[in-house]
C-alpha cells in the first residue's frame, strides 16, 4: 500500500513542479519590459494578468472537479499550460506575450484548485505537512526560473535563439512528463458526480473561517508576486544594478522559499502550527522594513531572504484550515480559496502605480499591508 502512495506522489510532485511554472511571470515580465520599453505599470500587466484568472475560473473548477474528478480536472490542467509553453516560441511581442500569461494563468487555475484536493485523497494524515512539501517542489521550478532566464539571456547555456525565452521550452518538457499522472490509480472520494451550483460555492464565504482564509490567501500571494517582480527593481533602483545583474534577486526569494518550505514541512510536524504562524509572518514584517530602508547589498538580499522564508508556509497553513474547517464541501473551499489568488492581481497593479509615483517603496508599502492582515489572522489558526 504504502510503495503504490510513494509510486503515486511522484507524477503528483511533478505536477507541483510544473504549479510552479506560474512563477516565472516575474523575472518575464522585467526582461519583457527591457525588451519593448515599457514602464512598470505596464510590465505589472503580466503577473496581473495571470492571476486574474483565478477570479474567474477558480469556483468554476472546484464544479468541474465534481463532474469529471479531481485528476482529469489536474490532466487538463497540464494540457493547458503546456500550450501556453508553446506559444512563446514563435516571437515575443506584447500581444503574444499577452496569450501566453493569460493561458499560464488559466492552466495554473485549474491546476491550484485540483491539485491541492488531490493530495488529500492521496495522502491521509498531517495535510498542512504534505502541502508544504509541495510547496516545497513547486518552489525549486519558482528559483530555476531566473536562472535559466538569465543563463539564456547572458548566452551561458545553449538558447536555439530565444535568449531568455528559452525558460518556455525548457519547462515544457518537465510539464509533459507530469501528464504521467494519468497512468497512476487514484480513487475519487464521495465528492465526484455531486451537483454543486456557484452559488453554493459563494455561500461558503458566509464562514468567517473561510472568508478570512480567503483575504489571507490573496494577501500570501500578493506578497509573493510581489517580491518576485519587485525585488529585481528595488536593487537595480538602490543600487544602479543592471536587470541581470539583479535578476538573482527573484532566486534568492525563491532559494528561502524553498528552504522554506522544505524545514516547514518538518516544523509542522513538530510545532503547533499557531507557533509557526506567528514565527512566518514575522519574518515578513522584518523583510518589508528591510525592504524598505535598505540601501546596501547585505540588509536588501536578508530582507528579500526573511520574507521568502517567511511567507513559504503561509499558504499551506491557510489553505488547510479552510480545508479542514468544511470537509464535507473540500471542492468548493479549494476553489474559494484558489480565487484568493486573485491577489496576486491585485497587489501589483496596486505595487506598479505606487512604484511609478514614488518608486519602489511605494511598492514596499502596499506589500506590508498585506502582511499586517495576516498578522490578525493568527488566533483563526489552530493549535
Amino acid at each position: 500500500m504504502m510503495k503504490a502512495i510513494k509510486l503515486t506522489l511522484v507524477p503528483v510532485m511533478l505536477c507541483f513542479f510544473a504549479m510552479g511554472f506560474v512563477d516565472m511571470v516575474g523575472i518575464a515580465s522585467n526582461y519583457v519590459k527591457a525588451d519593448l520599453g515599457i514602464n512598470d505599470a505596464t510590465a505589472n500587466m503580466f503577473p496581473s494578468l495571470v492571476f486574474f484568472w483565478f477570479l474567474l475560473f477558480s469556483v468554476p473548477t472546484g464544479m468541474l472537479m465534481n463532474k469529471i474528478g479531481k485528476k482529469r480536472t489536474v490532466l487538463l490542467s497540464l494540457l493547458v499550460t503546456i500550450v501556453s509553453l508553446v506559444l512563446p516560441l514563435f516571437g515575443e511581442s506584447f500581444g503574444l506575450m499577452l496569450v501566453t500569461f493569460s493561458l499560464l494563468g488559466i492552466g495554473n487555475t485549474l491546476m491550484q484548485t485540483s491539485l491541492n484536493p488531490l493530495v488529500s485523497v492521496v495522502i491521509k494524515g498531517n495535510l498542512a505537512a504534505t502541502l508544504t512539501f509541495g510547496q516545497f517542489v513547486k518552489a525549486i521550478a519558482s528559483f530555476l526560473a531566473p536562472y535559466i532566464a538569465m543563463w539564456g539571456a547572458m548566452g551561458a547555456l545553449p538558447s536555439f535563439g530565444y535568449g531568455w525565452r528559452v525558460l518556455f521550452p525548457i519547462y515544457m518538457i518537465i510539464g509533459m512528463a507530469a501528464a504521467f499522472l494519468s497512468v497512476t490509480s487514484i480513487p475519487e472520494d464521495e465528492e465526484t458526480g455531486k451537483a454543486s451550483s456557484l452559488a453554493d460555492s459563494v455561500k461558503l464565504l458566509g464562514k468567517p473561517i473561510v472568508l478570512l482564509s480567503f483575504i489571507g490567501i490573496m494577501c500570501h500571494v500578493g506578497v509573493d508576486v510581489g517580491t518576485n517582480t519587485t525585488a529585481p527593481k528595488i536593487l537595480m533602483e538602490r543600487l544602479g544594478w543592471t536587470l541581470n545583474d539583479a535578476a538573482f534577486a527573484t532566486s534568492l526569494y525563491f532559494i528561502f522559499r524553498t528552504v522554506g518550505c522544505l524545514t516547514g514541512s518538518f516544523f509542522l510536524r513538530v510545532m503547533k502550527a499557531r507557533t509557526f504562524f506567528i514565527i512566518s509572518v514575522s519574518m515578513m514584517a522584518l523583510s518589508m522594513v528591510g525592504m524598505f530602508v535598505g540601501t546596501n547589498q547585505t540588509l536588501l538580499y536578508a530582507a528579500i531572504a526573511l520574507v521568502g522564508y517567511g511567507n513559504s508556509n503561509v499558504f499551506s497553513i491557510v489553505f488547510s484550515q479552510a480545508l479542514l474547517s468544511v470537509p464535507e464541501s473540500k471542492n468548493e473551499v479549494s476553489g474559494l480559496m484558489i480565487m484568493g489568488l486573485f491577489g496576486g492581481t491585485v497587489f501589483p497593479l496596486l505595487m506598479g502605480f505606487a512604484s511609478d509615483a514614488v518608486g519602489q517603496v511605494g511598492a514596499v508599502a502596499v506589500m506590508a499591508v498585506g502582511v499586517a492582515y495576516l498578522f490578525t489572522y493568527v488566533n483563526k489558526v489552530k493549535q
